[in-house]
């Protein structure tokens, strides 16, 4: 596994760390379980061409949003397979960072306890940390506007009826792990494929190597300062989500790791959201982008099984970057501090017609 460092967290059994060492290879952590791939879209087709860009935020002034019709996201049908439920993270969800690369540098402490990196020049990683670890905490808001979703239920429904397992609150704090992995320096542009084989690392080293064990998590692989994961900037998008089952990225032995592609989005600054709130100033994209992916991540756990619209957009696309109206993007006051976020699309807003929201009771 290297010579990475971790907060919060347990090592894999040394079989599996093994396995998983050599980046880009795909090692069947779960046991063979039969299933057929899901059908595929390309919720950003403006930006992205590529089928494992799930949610892919698009780039400041990129969003191109269609005419939405009433009741905007359907559940897509996510079926139970092997014990696990493909549609939407149904327990509370649990993040885990993993900086990737040796180019995050030496990890330190800071006084709060969140990992810092001398190769994190404007202070992502100790942001990250205190965002997921706020959500969930007080009683917030935000995270209830993703638990009116369910799963389990008839493909095209638009409401949740009563009985339906809903998408789990985050209560207590979604962050669960955080580990440096600097057992080799990050490629340049990493490939999706590479990018989902330090997933499968990632949830090795965290000791997730069952399918139960992956049932509410999201990995967030965070790529250093100067690289170009899947070639975002080219791209002109701030970050994806999939998950390893998507048959494109080579780890289907893998189904069941569902993780981010966040680059280090900072360095686009108002391309990817860099003052647009001002909370944290440049540092408000971190956070508007993290936002988005984990939301669309537990209502679309393993795309796309869970929530989408017609169009193929999820919970985040439909309210990327907007800046006006009650889901602007805005601050949001968690135990941990301040933070920029965008609004969700809720389909109980505004009496049942559909809106971007910050806030909705949680529903259990």
């Amino acid at each position: 596994m290297g010579t990475g460092k971790t907060l919060g967290a347990r090592r894999a059994p040394r079989y599996v760390a093994a396995a998983l060492a050599a980046a880009g290879t795909s090692t069947a952590l779960f046991g063979a379980v039969a299933q057929a791939s899901p059908t595929h879209h390309n919720a950003v087709r403006t930006v992205a061409s590529a089928p494992w860009r799930h949610g892919a935020v698009p780039m400041f002034g990129r969003a191109l949003h269609t005419t939405i019709s009433k009741h905007d996201l359907h559940y897509k049908g996510g079926t139970n397979v092997g014990g696990v439920n493909v549609g939407v993270t149904s327990g509370p969800p649990k993040v885990y960072l993993v900086f990737w690369g040796s180019q995050w540098g030496t990890q330190g402490k800071d006084s709060k306890g969140y990992a810092t990196f001398t190769g994190d020049p404007k202070a992502e990683g100790p942001l990250l940390q205190a965002f997921f670890a706020g959500l969930g905490t007080g009683g917030e808001l935000f995270s209830g506007v993703a638990t009116q979703y369910c799963e389990g239920v008839r493909s095209g429904l638009t409401k949740c009826p009563a009985g339906a397992k809903h998408v789990g609150y985050p209560t207590g704090g979604a962050l669960a792990g955080v580990w440096e992995d600097t057992s080799a320096a990050e490629p340049h542009a990493a490939t999706g494929g590479q990018l989902g084989a330090e997933a499968i690392k990632g949830a090795a080293h965290f000791g997730l190597s069952t399918q139960s064990a992956n049932r509410d998590v999201q990995i967030f692989v965070l790529s250093p300062t100067g690289t170009d994961p899947d070639h975002y900037v080219q791209n002109g998008f701030c970050a994806w989500h999939d998950y390893t089952g998507d048959s494109s990225l080579g780890h289907e032995s893998v189904k069941y790791v569902a993780f981010t592609n966040f680059p280090y989005v900072t360095d686009q600054k108002t391309n990817c959201g860099a003052n647009s709130v001002n909370s944290n100033g440049p540092l408000d994209g971190v956070t508007i982008v993290s936002g988005h992916e984990y939301t669309e991540t537990i209502t679309d756990q393993f795309p796309a099984g869970g929530w989408l619209a017609n169009n193929g957009e999820e919970i985040g696309d439909l309210c990327a970057w907007v800046s006006k109206g009650a889901g602007r993007m805005q601050d949001i006051t968690l135990t941990t501090g301040k933070f920029a976020v965008q609004g969700e699309w809720s389909n109980a807003a505004k009496k049942g017609v559909g809106a971007c929201a910050i806030k909705h009771p949680i529903v259990h």
